[in-house]
């Protein structure tokens, strides 16, 4: 039976065609199946596409870089460049001497790729980071959608397009990221315990991070526990919420919030294997808040902008789960998967406009529930009205 498949625009295509009117490179950096590729080439359709997932392509490049970079003197798009890293100084080498070519790369690897091309192509490339869809990207698509088919499905291209669908693709893609990004990236040998520690890592969604505690119940080391997360964030697979503070004396949180880029995958992580599933599950709160924040981050990536995104707690257990930074204050918001609205939810929004009263912007709920007139300047926003308008 053929799948009726279509490509959905992202919100990152005008951001990318501005920043080629001034940078020779383009580089798009994300999880594996983000969209990358198949974002530029709907945004350039005419130019030639290269993958070094290819071994021949591969074998191409590091045998003679230069070459293949001047044989396309209309520009290129290279998938998974990270492959071949040592690319990237030959290709500062042609930009600098011919800048009005163009180049459009990819990866999949934030480790080498990051470096090489802050060392190699600082300020020759302008870099973005894509992740899986957000709710705006596929605001069509959603109505009538359950949130928690929403948490269950995930962000995934594939998903929405209809050419995957989650019982397939997230088995598929945690073996795959196990039994390759991994080795490649860390060499790890015990992949039983690092399958664990990705599991317990999602069973820790929206908590503090704490390096100690994985490191005793999974049996070893800090360090060891601290490489492994430095993988999951170079593979786009988990984002850590860093804590916001000031220089003032008041007792504040530093550690991150662990949060996973996409809920569909952080589901299966967690055994859910339908959205009735999430609906009774523990953890459907944290998956809500999750879902949130990734959103946010998103919109904020797709517009070309740094993520600026905390979360507040102090010592008297005020919390707020998101600050924004917007100019000189934050936007604060509460995240809340119930649908029924309750004045609990303004305190520790109220707390931290008490706490710091020249850094506050706008305050809002986003839950659930009904978007209702603001309470105390407070905006009171259902989750759909919120990230999709």
């Amino acid at each position: 039976m053929e799948l009726n498949t279509k490509y959905i625009s992202r919100e990152m295509t005008a951001s990318i065609i501005e920043a080629a009117r001034y940078f020779s490179v383009i580089t798009v950096t994300g999880p594996r199946q983000s969209g990358k590729s198949t974002l530029l080439r709907h945004i350039y359709p005419d130019i030639p596409y290269l993958s070094f997932e290819n071994p021949d392509t591969r074998l191409m490049a590091k045998s003679d870089p230069r070459a293949l970079l001047l044989a396309y003197s209309e520009g290129v798009i290279i998938d998974e460049v990270q492959n071949v890293p040592e690319l990237l100084s030959y290709l500062q080498e042609i930009v600098d001497l011919e800048p009005n070519r163009r180049y459009y790369l990819t990866g999949s690897s934030q480790f080498d790729l990051i470096k090489e091309i802050t060392q190699s192509l600082a300020g020759r490339s302008a870099v973005f980071e894509l992740l899986p869809l957000s709710m705006k990207e596929i605001s069509d698509e959603l109505k009538g959608v359950s949130v928690d088919e929403i948490i269950y499905k995930g962000f995934y291209p594939a998903i929405w397009s209809n050419r995957n669908t989650p019982a397939l693709l997230y088995p598929n893609y945690t073996k795959t990221y196990l039994e390759r990004d991994v080795r490649t990236l860390l060499g790890v040998r015990d992949l039983d315990a690092f399958q664990r520690f990705i599991r317990l890592c999602a069973a820790r969604i929206g908590s503090i991070f704490n390096a100690s505690e994985l490191s005793n119940e999974i049996g070893v080391s800090v360090n060891t526990i601290n490489s492994w997360v430095s993988v999951l964030r170079a593979s786009y697979l988990i984002y850590l919420l860093p804590p916001f503070f000031t220089n003032t004396r008041k007792r504040l949180t530093k550690s991150p919030k662990i949060y996973f880029t996409d809920c569909g995958l952080a589901s299966y992580l967690l055994d859910i294997d339908s959205p009735q599933i999430v609906n009774r599950d523990k953890m459907r709160g944290h998956l809500f808040e999750n879902l949130v924040i990734t959103n946010i981050l998103k919109n904020r990536l797709n517009e070309g902008k740094s993520p600026q995104i905390y979360f507040f707690r102090d010592s008297n257990g005020n919390e707020v789960d998101l600050l924004v930074k917007t100019g000189s204050t934050y936007r604060c918001i509460e995240i809340k998967s119930s649908s029924t609205f309750h004045p609990s939810f303004l305190h520790g929004l109220k707390s931290f406009d008490k706490a710091f009263p020249e850094l506050t912007g706008e305050k809002a709920v986003i839950y659930t529930g009904e978007s209702m007139p603001d309470i105390d300047g407070i905006r009171i926003r259902n989750v759909f009205d919120e990230l999709i308008s």
